[in-house]
């Protein structure tokens, strides 16, 4: 059993979960096995994130015990980094575009911060630049914006992936995640293929994102898609990227919590379709990997299970 003095302390050593052609259309004997990041304390996969950025702040300097955090966030980084803070009791205040889910405003408040919303229309780009105002006006503020901090990445090469790897081996045949900010993608993938040099790279991005050469637009399913290119992707082999609807992320995602008991957000569900989209693709006996970067409780509001 284990025993916590801080709730930090439980960040990582998450489960994979393992799923067959007996519940799903897989080829025979192949499988896909997602790491189920929304066990993460915080409920999410950017836990990692939040702690790795914390500690390092300390390490260089950036981070003292009178700094005020300010971050963009789409609400999963916030939470992580709010919840980390409390260790320290370090101020945190965070910019978040009014369509995102009230859930992760609510629990960011919850755990002490200070949420503010730009406008809709303006999408993360708005809370970027917010956010780099804030910093300017605030004394002892840092803003680790995850967006082009090279600590997004490393946080999951340095954590994520060497678990993957501790776990699986190296006989997967492909990765297949999400991209929001591009950090948990890119540092798992950049790991993985140092180790593995065969894996297929595939992206996931919602219809609205712009990796697949599609024109930025709305989209429901939450806490991936870019209006940007990732800086992080420079010099990695991608494969390819798979565009998931709206409709096909929120039905897998309602199956996922009926069939398998998985109760995750809409980003898991559009990560399970392109993993599954893959392992047909592939060969009998292929070893597909996927995360499952977030707890279900954040969305209801936004009609996940509706």
């Amino acid at each position: 059993m284990m025993i916590l003095t801080a709730m930090q302390d439980a960040i990582g050593r998450t489960p994979v979960f393992k799923f067959t052609s007996k519940d799903y259309p897989i080829p025979v004997n192949s499988a896909i096995y997602a790491k189920l990041e929304h066990l993460n304390p915080g409920g999410s996969v950017k836990d990692r994130l939040g702690q790795y950025l914390i500690e390092e702040g300390f390490k260089t300097g950036k981070i003292t015990s009178k700094t005020t955090i300010i971050e963009p966030t789409a609400g999963n980084t916030g939470i992580a980094l709010a919840l980390v803070a409390i260790k320290h009791h370090l101020k945190t205040i965070f910019v978040v575009p009014e369509k995102f889910s009230t859930e992760k405003q609510q629990i960011m408040r919850a755990l002490g911060a200070l949420v503010i919303n730009t406008p809709t229309s303006e999408g993360i780009s708005g809370a970027i630049k917010k956010s780099k105002e804030l910093a300017e006006s605030i004394p002892y503020s840092y803003l680790p914006l995850q967006f082009e901090n090279p600590d997004n990445p490393a946080a999951y090469y340095h954590t994520l992936a060497p678990e993957i790897v501790q776990e699986l081996g190296t006989n997967l045949t492909s990765f297949v995640a999400g991209i929001g900010s591009g950090g948990t993608f890119a540092g798992t993938a950049r790991y993985l293929k140092e180790r593995i040099p065969a894996i297929r790279l595939i992206g996931v991005e919602p219809e609205g994102s712009i990796l697949n050469g599609g024109e930025p637009g709305p989209h429901e399913i939450e806490g991936i898609g870019v209006e940007f290119i990732p800086p992080f992707f420079e010099n990695l082999d991608i494969d390819g990227f798979e565009t998931i609807s709206d409709e096909e992320g929120f039905s897998y995602t309602r199956k996922l919590a009926k069939k398998n008991g998985l109760l995750v957000g809409s980003s898991s569900g559009a990560a399970f379709v392109a993993a599954l989209k893959e392992a047909q693709r592939l060969p009998e006996g292929s070893q597909v990997l996927t995360i499952f970067p977030d707890v279900a409780d954040r969305y209801l509001s936004k009609g996940i299970y509706s």
